[in-house]
């Protein structure tokens, strides 16, 4: 059965270029691309795309210029059944340019200020939201004055937020405070992921559920019982292109959960859909459905292990 799921967020148009360092391509010329690819990027963009392909009812909160940047985003949209009314227009759309090493690595440069900027409009988020089965809103700024809405409608809420570094960061509180679901990255976490699921619950009493992506580690998920859900990666395809990733395994995560109710089965789907979609040089361009993961999943078996996140000692306080 469809859910219905609602997601605010980016949506952009991302150039992926094939380079031989990323980190290196601003000092050192000239430089020559080994393949080049674009389409619709942003955590937004990527989150709904990959649920509307799984089969669930999107809505997509977001907003896209009406310059020629735009029409080229409305266009991929219409094609994914995803530019509906919630699609608002700004000023100037998002763009994004990801610099993707042969190891699968990359460096992204975004450039949304016009969309930083943009006040959405709460009564067409509110319109989308009323009935749904889950509110998706990334850490982007026109997402915050969202929230409230979706806590008075009583609708669960999911957040990714990517690479944060402290559990107490003013940059992340708002979403955090009202947030079911919690993602993030390993990249920057000053500790354990294990010691951050368990910070995020004693911080955060009203988080369900908290993972964190340890990219080629698997994946770790807490839930507020105390268990502590450990799937190890797998790529089907190797690795050609980790943009994306996170949002990969967020978005296929949220829809098994919703479809089955198994937090252990949803991790090990996500850790499939994620690992397969790093496979493809442009991942952003490929979405499987719901019989393809199942298929995938029986030919890449996922290895879990179960533990408790509550037996984690805090960390001692500053001086």
């Amino acid at each position: 059965m469809a859910s219905k799921i609602v997601v605010a967020g980016v949506a952009s148009l991302a150039i992926n270029v094939g380079v031989q360092d990323p980190t290196r391509i601003t000092r050192e010329g000239p430089w020559y691309p080994r393949w080049l690819e674009s389409g619709v990027g942003g955590a937004g963009g990527h989150i709904a795309t990959i649920l509307s392909g799984l089969g669930d009812d999107v809505s997509l909160c977001t907003v896209v210029g009406g310059d020629r940047t735009g029409a080229l985003i409305r266009r991929e949209l219409d094609d994914r059944n995803l530019n509906g009314p919630e699609v608002v227009e700004g000023a100037s759309s998002a763009l994004a340019v990801v610099l993707v090493a042969p190891s699968g690595d990359r460096v992204v440069y975004s450039h949304m200020t016009s969309i930083a900027a943009v006040q959405y409009p709460v009564e067409t988020f509110q319109d989308a939201v009323r009935g749904a089965d889950l509110a998706v809103l990334t850490s982007t700024d026109f997402t915050r004055p969202l929230l409230p809405a979706a806590v008075l409608q009583g609708v669960p809420i999911a957040v990714d937020v990517n690479v944060i570094a402290d559990i107490n960061d003013d940059r992340y509180g708002p979403w955090l405070e009202v947030a079911d679901i919690v993602f993030c990255s390993h990249e920057r976490l000053p500790c354990p992921a294990e010691e951050w699921i368990a910070q995020v619950f004693r911080r955060y009493p009203g988080c369900l559920l908290t993972a964190v992506s340890r990219g080629g580690r698997g994946c770790l998920l807490g839930l507020r019982d105390g268990r502590l859900v450990q799937a190890d990666a797998v790529a089907p395809l190797g690795v050609c292109n980790t943009s994306s990733a996170g949002d990969s395994l967020f978005a296929s995560f949220l829809h098994s959960w919703l479809a089955t109710g198994n937090p252990v089965e949803a991790l090990s789907d996500a850790v499939v859909y994620a690992g397969w979609r790093i496979g493809h040089r442009f991942p952003s361009g490929v979405l499987l459905g719901e019989g393809d993961l199942a298929n995938l999943r029986l030919r890449n078996p996922v290895r879990v292990t179960l533990s408790r996140w509550d037996r984690t000692q805090p960390a001692p306080a500053s001086p």
